[in-house]
């Protein structure tokens, strides 16, 4: 029995040829090599290594990933003026003065309009960290492109220009780094009244970060007639704070069921509010309570959540033999 396999032109095929085997990438890169000198070919490989490895290390998309959540999550937080001692005087054997005694001594006009400074001052910060973020997205995006284009030619010839986009990258993303973390705020006037005192306080402000609360959307359950509620701050250990707890009924039909809404301090992680509707939607929203400190709070979680019908609702029980009958008044007998 003789088997014949055709079309395959195995007595044809040079398997000793160095080209049989290579893959779509190594036969680009052949015929990029053919345009130029072999001393040109090893500098433009040298160079497209260095930046194949800083956009594999210092842009990667990964990093950028990270950067943009991170970003997302600046915009939820809540920023607030931290107060600081900058030193004791020299000889001075008082213990530190401690912030919320130095609250005593500040011009309380003073510091609202600095409250001002600082809200304008994290706007701003938010604004530009978002700038510089684009900024490293589309430098990427461009040394990406150049680095894919097929033709080397104009790859060596603006090398100088890939130089300092390399370079002007890595500032951009020393100064967002740099700017990710809350920092000195401006204090122009001295915030300190003359209070008649040999020594006034040296301090200093900062904008100081609280990480957003969110609920707990797995934990948190509607029944019936009331709901369980929970939440957490993201990223940072539990710790004892005052929060304020909004709900209201959303679609209310009469003027009873507007007043299905209120306001609740809560000084816990989990709050049960009972009295609802059965079978309602109700948005729930969740955020630190107010404090003097705080100058920008731009965002707050909310939860919709839907109570559980109740039981069905049959016939009105009725004795036997009178559900028919109609009711009469004296006056008609």
């Amino acid at each position: 029995m003789n088997f014949q396999v055709t079309g395959l032109a195995l007595d044809k095929m040079k398997l000793d040829s160095p080209h049989s085997f290579l893959d779509s990438e190594e036969v680009e890169e052949a015929e990029d090599q053919q345009l130029l000198e072999p001393e040109a070919w090893r500098t433009y490989m040298e160079r497209r290594n260095v930046l194949r490895e800083f956009l594999t290390t210092d842009l990667s998309p990964q990093l950028l990933k990270r950067h943009h959540a991170r970003m997302q999550l600046l915009k939820k937080c809540s920023y607030y003026i931290e107060i600081l001692p900058k030193h004791l005087a020299l000889g001075d054997q008082n213990p530190l003065v401690l912030p919320n005694t130095m609250f005593q001594l500040i011009d309380p006009w003073k510091f609202q309009r600095m409250k001002k400074v600082g809200t304008a001052q994290t706007k701003i910060q938010l604004l530009l960290l978002g700038d510089l973020l684009e900024q490293l997205d589309n430098g990427r995006a461009a040394l990406d492109a150049l680095l894919e284009a097929p033709d080397p030619r104009p790859f060596l010839a603006g090398w100088g220009l890939v130089e300092q986009q390399l370079a002007d990258l890595s500032v951009v993303m020393d100064n967002f780094l740099a700017m990710m973390v809350p920092g000195h705020l401006h204090v122009k006037h001295r915030l300190v009244s003359d209070i008649g005192a040999t020594k006034i306080p040296h301090i200093r402000l900062m904008l100081s970060t609280k990480m957003p609360v969110m609920f707990d959307r797995k934990e948190s359950v509607a029944h019936q007639d009331w709901v369980s509620l929970r939440w957490f701050v993201t990223s940072q250990p539990a710790a004892p704070e005052q929060y304020e707890l909004r709900f209201k009924l959303l679609e209310p039909r009469t003027q009873q069921e507007c007043t299905q809404c209120g306001i609740v301090p809560v000084a816990a992680c989990t709050f049960d509010v009972h009295n609802l509707l059965p079978n309602r939607t109700y948005k729930f929203t969740i955020k630190r309570a107010e404090s003097y400190t705080l100058v920008y709070e731009p965002w707050r979680d909310s939860l919709t959540l839907q109570t559980t019908p109740g039981p069905p609702e049959g016939p009105a029980p009725s004795r036997l033999g009178k559900s028919s009958l109609p009711l009469t008044t004296p006056s008609e007998r």
